[in-house]
């Protein structure tokens, strides 16, 4: 287990879409690692002690534990047991490359004649844990999609994964020699051929509508990490207490970390990975593009997977416009950007790909394939903008 000076952590109540879990502990109690220390009231998952100590305090979105002094890499095991989705469900495993969805909700449905994929896209720049836990254990990644694929009865399994990830493709490859029903499917190097429509356009040849899940095309897509804590829960009775992580950009030694506890705070992996290089800029919480704002004290959680130390922004001072695209920063993020540069936002406008689904929230038609923007760039201007700060578009 990693060593780190931290006396206190902080586990979050919320760590996946949903309300905040409950906690089932009292401020007093002494609870083991891996013990079930809050459950969901609604849509969410289980949330178990990734170290073991006294529970210092409860709030409405966190359980502070005051650590042991001494750790150990045992926990406390779910509920053994011949239902696999059942396990799942008891481990508290949720999407780990995204919004956090509950994993054994996904799983639910059966898909006869369809198939799971393993999203290694490692879509987003600098992070490289699914990677290298690609090259160093591949048959687990194969296990959790047979294990998917017995779930929920789908008749095939797909790795799709970008050619320039050569040793974690032949290692996967190497993987998958002697099993019939697992294949790899190469993704083209773009971005964002991480997105569920995109591997589902390359994987299958299947366009999916806005607003369609990958279900509608006989489809399940996971990453690597959350297949890789699926076959931990089913083989070793493992609740999701640890997790992956990638440290860069304004570090002195970017580092990978596997099977860190969740609820350390962050500056200890800061500091593990060399210490910041100045002059830097804010720390961003996942990836380049789809990252927000985090601060030194605030702790992983289960949908953490990159923490990235920013150049400071330059100071433009000016009037921007900001174009707003699904495949990269939303409008909130782009503001904070737009402040942190000190500029004035005069003009907003959306991709022109941007489409709402029928829930209301706008998904772009086709990820990946960025279209013309410049009736977009000449209104904001128009607007009074003298530049344009953009998320992911490659016009």
């Amino acid at each position: 287990m990693y060593e780190f000076d931290v006396e206190k952590i902080k586990i979050p109540l919320k760590q996946h879409v949903g309300g905040p879990c409950q906690a089932i502990v009292n401020v007093g109690d002494h609870v083991e690692r891996g013990q079930l220390i809050a459950t969901p009231s609604g849509l969410g998952a289980n949330i178990h002690a990734s170290l073991s100590g006294i529970v210092d305090e409860i709030t409405e979105m966190d359980i502070v534990l005051k650590l042991d002094k001494e750790q150990t890499d045992d926990y406390v095991r779910i509920p053994d047991s011949d239902d696999y989705l059942q396990k799942i469900k008891d481990a508290g495993i949720v999407g780990l490359g995204g919004a956090g969805f509950p994993t054994s909700i996904k799983l639910s449905t059966k898909i006869p004649g369809g198939c799971i994929i393993a999203n290694a896209a490692e879509c987003e720049p600098i992070l490289a844990h699914n990677v290298k836990y690609m090259e160093e254990h591949p048959e687990v990644v194969v296990r959790g999609l047979k294990y998917m694929m017995e779930i929920t009865e789908a008749d095939h399994a797909y790795v799709a994964i970008k050619t320039k990830y050569r040793k974690a493709l032949l290692a996967m490859g190497k993987a998958c020699k002697d099993e019939p029903k697992v294949s790899i499917k190469i993704l083209p190097d773009m971005y964002p051929a991480g997105d569920e429509r995109v591997i589902v356009r390359e994987v299958l040849g299947k366009v999916l509508q806005v607003g369609e899940l990958p279900l509608a095309a006989g489809a399940v897509i996971s990453n690597v990490e959350t297949i890789r804590r699926i076959a931990e829960a089913i083989e070793d009775n493992k609740p999701l207490i640890d997790k992956d992580l990638t440290v860069g950009g304004r570090v002195n030694n970017p580092s990978i970390f596997l099977d860190v506890p969740i609820g350390l705070p962050i500056k200890p992996f800061i500091e593990k990975a060399g210490g910041y290089i100045n002059p830097h800029g804010e720390i961003v919480r996942g990836g380049p593009f789809t990252g927000r704002p985090a601060k030194e004290e605030d702790a992983i959680n289960k949908t953490t997977g990159g923490l990235l130390v920013a150049m400071p922004y330059p100071q433009e001072r000016d009037k921007v416009g900001i174009l707003i695209c699904e495949c990269g920063a939303g409008e909130e993020r782009l503001r904070q950007i737009a402040d942190g540069m000190g500029a004035e936002v005069v003009s907003v406008q959306m991709c022109k790909r941007m489409k709402q689904d029928k829930n209301g929230r706008y998904r772009c038609e086709l990820p990946g394939i960025c279209p013309g923007q410049a009736e977009k760039v000449l209104k904001m201007k128009k607007d009074g903008a003298k530049a344009v700060i953009a998320g992911t578009c490659q016009d």
